[in-house]
């Protein structure tokens, strides 16, 4: 059904896609316990056979002070990550695994909050193609100081351009905690990027939460943080770092990211034939 998106038809509307992410990022924004992951995603995956390792870190100087929820991890001061692990599958599939996702915060000291599965489609090759599209599941078992339910699930859409050198990427996600629909967190991110060579990419990112979509909350009790990151990719390892401020009361007012990535296992390549191997040598 997104055959229908063409490129041409991509390039046409660039810039009512580009007033809409504008439109969004602008809007008065929710998230409220923890987090592991602060990325959007691109629809880039790894090559089947690959297995990639990324490792994610997150470390809040300046937060919010009390509890999200009762007994929960508080995020001022706090120390978050885990290790991602990617699985390629097929060009358009990408099996990916959270092991362990961990904590150091005041009053709780070490912990081991959580561990998740994700299942990633795309449009193979994305980063070939002007317009990009895919979409996550994703399903966790929790602590109960890392969310209020010990199962939750996210549906992550992801929409983008590649206008070269600008990259306009939007995940309109949604939350649950598996009691209905009405009860879905709507919590969309966005990234806006210029590449400014194919190693170096500096962007701005936008991370929200609205609420339930039954009954969004009201603004001061939104999450909106602004993001600024940058990107180095390289042969051996490829890094994004970042700082976001939080724009509400709800929202913690610093918080540091730090992504390191690399390829752990490529299947290997048969070597070249040499001349006595080819057909006919003798």
């Amino acid at each position: 059904m997104f055959c229908i998106f063409a490129d041409g038809f991509a390039v046409r509307r660039s810039w009512m896609f580009l007033a809409a992410a504008m439109a969004l990022i602008a809007v008065p924004s929710i998230g409220f316990a923890q987090t592991d992951e602060i990325q959007v995603y691109d629809a880039e995956i790894v090559e089947p056979g690959v297995v990639n390792l990324m490792w994610h870190q997150n470390f809040t100087p300046s937060g919010i002070k009390e509890p999200a929820f009762p007994g929960a991890i508080i995020s001022d001061h706090s120390y978050n990550g885990v290790p991602e692990f990617a699985f390629g599958i097929r060009p358009w599939f990408e099996q990916g695994l959270y092991l362990p996702v961990y904590s150091v915060s005041k009053g709780r000291g070490s912990t081991l909050d959580s561990v998740k599965l994700r299942e990633l489609f795309v449009r193979p090759h994305a980063g070939d193609h002007t317009f990009f599209y895919g979409v996550n599941f994703e399903f966790s078992y929790n602590a109960s100081y890392w969310e209020t339910r010990h199962f939750t699930s996210e549906i992550r859409p992801i929409i983008g351009l590649h206008l070269h050198p600008w990259d306009i990427i939007i995940n309109p996600i949604l939350d649950t905690d598996w009691t209905g629909v009405r009860n879905y967190d709507f919590v969309p991110a966005m990234r806006l990027a210029y590449n400014f060579s194919p190693k170096w990419t500096f962007a701005a990112e936008h991370y929200a939460g609205y609420g339930p979509l039954h009954q969004f909350e009201t603004v001061s009790d939104q999450y909106h943080a602004l993001w600024a990151v940058v990107d180095h990719t390289s042969k051996t390892l490829d890094v994004e770092a970042g700082v976001g401020f939080g724009l509400t009361p709800a929202t913690d007012k610093v918080t540091l990211k730090l992504m390191l990535s690399r390829d752990i296992h490529r299947p290997h390549e048969p070597a070249e034939a040499g001349p006595s191997q080819q057909t006919g040598a003798h």
